[in-house]
């Protein structure tokens, strides 16, 4: 039984990076071929944009979906894997921040007031939550470090938390996709059945996909299976 439930659990974690590749093309294509491309200055302001869902995605969603595989994928000691993990979450924090930063840029020089959307009020929450749990983890497990006891009882919370705050940002990506397609359309800017439509709706559910990849491969090798399935 535990060689198939660790069998189960690759399983999720190769298809998830197979959902992340193809959320990743999937979000530059939309905002590169349909959008127009991505600025970090240009007069046509839609650009700069552009670039918040790609670091979202891509930096924020990705990079965090791999740093939380990371520590159960990596073949080496703990302490390494701790390290590794920690880095890659760094990362997507940093992204992610610089994401949000590029939405307000957008929003400020745009004359578009800011955090009117439950979209804004959950990105913003996210990122806030996500620097707590990388701070937490941080000092508990890496330095200074906690004493044995201490991570032992903060563990199981870390974990739940990290995959509570990891479920957060995917459904904060499905609500920016809403929104932005919502927009679009109600501007008569794209039409409802158009490939672009099309093709921000399938990237939206690549996502809702890889997270539930994600969380999968994670929480598959602790079910008891043997209290499940049993014979009457």
């Amino acid at each position: 039984m535990g060689g198939l439930v660790r069998s189960k659990s690759k399983a999720f974690m190769y298809i998830a990076h197979l959902l992340a590749a193809t959320a990743a093309v999937m979000v530059l294509v939309w905002c590169i071929h349909f959008r127009g491309g991505l600025a970090f200055e240009s007069a046509n302001k839609s650009l700069i944009f552009n670039v918040h869902p790609v670091l979202m995605l891509i930096g924020f969603i990705i990079m965090g979906s791999e740093a939380t595989m990371s520590y159960r994928t990596l073949p080496w000691s703990k302490r390494v894997k701790k390290t590794i993990h920690l880095i890659l979450h760094a990362i997507a924090l940093v992204l992610g921040v610089f994401g949000i930063y590029f939405a307000f840029k957008f929003h400020n020089e745009s004359g578009i007031d800011n955090l009117y959307s439950l979209h804004s009020w959950m990105g913003l929450g996210t990122i806030c939550l996500y620097g707590i749990q990388w701070i937490l983890g941080f000092v508990t497990f890496l330095y200074p470090g906690a004493s044995v006891f201490l991570r032992t009882a903060y563990l199981a919370w870390h974990v739940l938390f990290g995959i509570f705050v990891y479920l957060l940002a995917i459904a904060t990506a499905e609500l920016g996709f809403l929104e932005k397609l919502t927009f679009l359309e109600t501007s008569g800017i794209l039409h409802r059945y158009s490939p672009e439509a099309f093709l921000v709706n399938s990237t939206a559910l690549v996502v809702i996909l890889l997270g539930a990849s994600v969380v999968l491969s994670l929480i598959v090798p602790y079910i008891d299976y043997s209290n499940i399935y049993t014979v009457d």
